[in-house]
């Protein structure tokens, strides 16, 4: 058995662009995901991040065969399924399920709760009818929800109460690999935690892999084993966990980790946020050479313009694309000066009103 449960090979997810009075003149492509290699090992949570946009829910799904691939290879436990076919598909979806982001929107409004968690079990054929209300009752002890909740229906939960239920869902079939979409986006602090929690803990108890989406820096380094960072449709840097926080060596990671607060005043006056220059450039008109030059406060006007970077090991298990990772990494090359900030000048009093005669 490999150590690999899914392995991404210069996978690509591009979107056609229409044009025409029938929409049937191809005039361009948004390129979602543009060129992504990764591997998922056995047991372990890949936390994946990135701004809004970047195409990590896109990777997701693509992984999960929701979206069929414009190019590359998809390996799931040693088995091509790039373009394999629903048939061919349907046992694999036993072993490969998604916790979607919103939980107000991924469950049927109309479908009560023992009907929603046993749906997967009856579409795969899995059990009679009388164990499906069984097998339904003990997933949702195991998420921490009460057997009655069978009978009710999803606007009778809060936020947190419906994700366990999608969380439920997700594991129907035990499956081996899950993806978690954003799990804890839409949910208050307190119960991200309890969320979190319980992930953690279904992990432990069947052997679960995770694909762990998210864009909170804090919520994936609690949660993953490894972190890989997407920018425009591209992995910039791969590495594990608490290695990609004390020692970051991508630009746009270093950004990322600047931006987020520590709760320490001290360290947080001292310490010196790096603000990134422009606006995302569109997945449909991508920049030439490296991505990120066009916000990069470390770009050079050689190489990053014109030459992709590749991923490079710097590390052990460490990846990053970007040409002056080592100057960065070792003080050499220091971030461009951030343009004046504006201060106002001295207010003036206004003239004293003199009474009325």
């Amino acid at each position: 058995m490999s150590d690999s449960l899914v392995e991404l090979d210069d996978v690509k997810i591009w979107f056609p662009i229409k044009s025409g009075l029938l929409l049937d003149r191809h005039v361009g492509d948004v390129k979602a995901v543009d060129g992504v290699t990764l591997t998922i090992r056995r047991g372990e949570t890949l936390g994946l991040v990135g701004e809004s946009g970047c195409g990590k829910s896109t990777l997701g799904r693509a992984i999960l065969r929701l979206y069929e691939p414009t190019g590359g290879r998809i390996v799931f436990d040693g088995r091509d399924i790039t373009h394999l076919g629903d048939d061919a598909l349907r046992p694999l979806r036993r072993e490969m399920q998604m916790v979607f982001q919103d939980p107000f929107a991924s469950l049927n409004p109309r479908h009560s709760i023992g009907r929603i968690v046993g749906e997967p079990i009856r579409a795969h054929n899995l059990g009679k009818r009388s164990n499906v209300a069984g097998r339904v009752r003990e997933l949702l002890e195991i998420v921490g929800l009460p057997a009655d909740a069978m009978g009710r229906y999803p606007h009778e939960f809060s936020g947190g109460q419906r994700q366990r239920i999608g969380v439920a869902r997700a594991l129907a079939l035990q499956p081996e690999f899950i993806v978690a979409d954003e799990p804890v986006s839409a949910l208050d602090v307190s119960i991200q935690a309890q969320i979190l929690n319980l992930l953690e803990s279904l992990q432990d108890d069947f052997k679960l892999t995770y694909l762990f989406i998210a864009h909170d820096l804090a919520v994936v380094r609690h949660i993953s084993d490894r972190i890989a960072v997407m920018y425009l449709g591209s992995v910039v840097e791969v590495s594990p966990s608490d290695d990609l926080y004390t020692n970051p060596l991508h630009p746009y990671t270093i950004s990322l980790l600047s931006a987020v607060p520590i709760p320490d005043p001290i360290v947080e006056r001292q310490r010196e946020a790096i603000l990134l220059s422009g606006d995302l450039p569109s997945p449909a008109n991508p920049p030439s050479g490296c991505r990120f030059h066009t916000r990069c406060p470390y770009v050079q006007p050689t190489r990053c313009r014109d030459d992709p970077p590749p991923l490079r090991t710097l590390a052990p298990e460490h990846t990053v694309a970007c040409h002056w990772a080592e100057a960065i990494r070792t003080g050499e090359l220091r971030p461009r000066e951030r343009p004046p900030v504006f201060e106002p000048g001295p207010q003036l009093e206004p003239e004293p009103v003199p009474p009325p005669t």
